[in-house]
């Protein structure tokens, strides 16, 4: 039986939602047709149009690693870790393409630039949860 506290696992449902919200935005985001991006502003247009792909690609990596990571310390998995790991390196790349080459900071505006610092926040806690998981043999 496994020795995890009882606040494992509705960390880890919600951290579930949270990536599957992640998922749902990203695909959206890759379904998203020149038309609908052409009715977006102008700086929002100049916004996808200068993201680079692999950043673009880190956002999926991200979400999916960061989804499949939160089912895997609801399982109690070893390799929960090692994906969320995978989720927070995935925010980071995502990050430098859209607010260090895209200057997405300055055409998104400061709410885009808050709602990724809760998204590094979340990925660096659940990271750190799952490293703390496997060192305290929460995880196996």
């Amino acid at each position: 039986m496994s020795n995890a506290p009882k606040w494992l696992t509705p960390v880890a449902i919600v951290g579930l939602l949270w990536n599957l919200l992640g998922c749902f935005a990203w695909v959206m985001d890759m379904r998203l047709t020149p038309e609908q991006v052409a009715a977006m502003g102008a700086e929002m247009q100049q916004l996808y149009a200068s993201r680079p792909l692999w950043a673009v690609s880190a956002t999926g990596v991200a979400v999916l690693g960061g989804a499949v990571g939160c089912i895997g310390l609801l399982l109690r998995k070893r390799w929960a870790s090692k994906l969320l790991w995978l989720s927070l390196v995935g925010v980071i790349a995502q990050d430098i393409g859209l607010f260090v080459l895209a200057d997405g900071a300055t055409l998104a505006g400061p709410g885009a630039v808050a709602m990724q610092g809760v998204v590094l926040v979340i990925s660096i806690a659940l990271a750190l949860l799952g490293r703390h998981g496997v060192r305290a043999g929460w995880l196996r």
